[in-house]
């Protein structure tokens, strides 16, 4: 074998091997950015989920037009949680998990490359090793020989079928690798858009309920609690008035009279 089909063997080894550690390195950041972006997308799942109670809460305390309007708000939001919850579990299965089952994949690449590089190791020493052999002139030269030739051709053969092997399993990650590329970052962008669509149509309804919500008839209800207010803190001025100036007079002018006058009820 000549050292220039070795040089080219190599050469297509190094690429081969060049090829996996970009693989590698990308893979796994995509794979870490993805996981990334789906777990704050959960949080903020979790966040809005807090925001709906809340607003529960405060609706509870508010006048009827705003309570319903802020109720009404409340569950069109929870259910916006509900699509997220969806789109949250959906990158789980969709993207990050094909994502991590390339570590696996990646592997049995480099064992194989592993492989080939160790068989055309051996199959480089047994050359060098029958060069030896026929520069050397013992008597036994050509048994010696011959026999450095048959090792050769032995680690030649399974060089040639480790390799043979490497570029098939090579080819076909390649095809896999586009392949998954595109139903990945498509799964992505499917699991997004729906995401935002049914928001969106969500949202919508969210906002026609908060604008629906009857000012002037709860500013009537407000100007109602208002004026019970100040006819029953009017009714505890005369109340306390007139007591006043009961207990002011004599004990001897007070009759039953002052004191069936003062109100019974505020």
């Amino acid at each position: 074998m000549s050292q220039m089909s070795f040089s080219g063997g190599d050469n297509q080894t190094k690429q081969i091997q060049e090829m996996v550690t970009n693989v590698k390195k990308h893979f796994g950041q995509l794979c870490q950015l993805f996981a990334a972006y789906t777990r704050k997308t959960a949080r903020l799942r979790d966040k809005a989920d807090l925001l709906v109670k809340e607003v529960h809460f405060y609706g509870d305390t508010e006048t009827p037009n705003l309570r319903k309007g802020l109720k009404l708000f409340a569950d069109q939001l929870a259910k916006v949680q509900d699509y997220r919850h969806a789109q949250v579990e959906r990158l789980e299965a969709k993207v990050v998990e094909p994502l991590k089952s390339y570590g696996t994949i990646l592997r049995f690449n480099r064992e194989n490359l592993k492989a080939t590089l160790s068989a055309r190791s051996r199959e480089v020493q047994q050359l060098q090793q029958l060069e030896r052999m026929r520069q050397k002139n013992p008597s036994d030269r050509q048994i010696i020989v011959s026999l450095a030739e048959s090792n050769l051709q032995r680690a030649t053969m399974n060089a040639t079928r480790t390799t043979l092997q490497l570029e098939e399993a090579i080819d076909e990650f390649e095809k896999k690798k586009i392949k998954d590329i595109k139903t990945i970052f498509t799964e992505f962008i499917t699991i997004e858009m729906a995401f935002h669509a049914k928001a969106l149509e969500v949202y919508t309804t969210a906002f026609h309920h908060i604008q629906d919500v009857e000012e002037d008839e709860d500013l009537q209800v407000s100007i109602g609690l208002i004026l019970g207010l100040l006819l029953l803190l009017a009714s505890c001025v005369f109340c306390l008035s007139s007591f006043a100036s009961i207990i002011s007079k004599p004990v001897q002018q007070l009759s039953f009279y002052h004191f069936a006058s003062l109100p019974l009820t505020l």
